[in-house]
Order: structure tokens, then sequence, then C-alpha cells
């Protein structure tokens, strides 16, 4: 499946979709293991489709949190000058191994 295909459907569609991938992935790889499937490449062709479809519905997702959260106010966030501060105290604690023997 193209990605270009993928993005016209509805987030209903996708989901169905994602379960039926899941499926198909699951027992593509129950008939590799008892060897009675003859395209192994089917396996790795239905996970990157559902991976495809997972993307999709978390881009989908995120795009509509984001548009809710632009709607509330944004948290105060800590200043850069904060921030190192905090990697060099993590940094100046860490002290070399010593060898008790």
């Amino acid at each position: 499946m193209k990605a270009k295909d993928l993005r016209e459907r509805s987030n209903e569609d996708l989901k169905e979709l994602e379960k039926s991938l899941a499926k198909d992935t699951f027992t593509a790889r129950f008939k590799n293991f008892t060897n009675r499937l003859d395209d192994t490449s089917t396996i790795n062709k239905t996970k990157r489709d559902l991976a495809r479809v997972k993307t999709l519905l978390r881009a989908a997702e995120l795009n509509s949190s984001a548009t809710s959260a632009s709607t509330k106010a944004a948290p105060a966030a800590k200043p850069a000058a904060a921030k190192s501060a905090n990697v060099k105290k993590t940094v100046a604690k860490k002290a070399p191994k010593s060898e008790a023997k």
C-alpha cells in the first residue's frame, strides 16, 4: 500500500485496516512457523503496511491534540540556563570508579 492512498482514508477506516493488518501479520508469522507459508516476504510487507497505518493514526492524533492545546494556555517553560545547570550537576555527580580489592 502506498502512503498516499492511506492518507485519503478516514480515521475509522485506518483503525479497521490496522486491526486487519495486525491479524494478517499474526497469521503469516504463524503459517511461516508451521511451514505453510509460500511467500515469506508477505510478513515484512504487512508489517510495513501496519507501521504506515499506525504512523498516520498517530499523526492525526497529534494534530488533533495540537489544535486543542493551542486553544488552551501554554504552561511556562523552564529557562535554558536552568536546564544547562541541571545537566552540569548530573555530570559532576558521576565519579570515576575506584578499584577496591
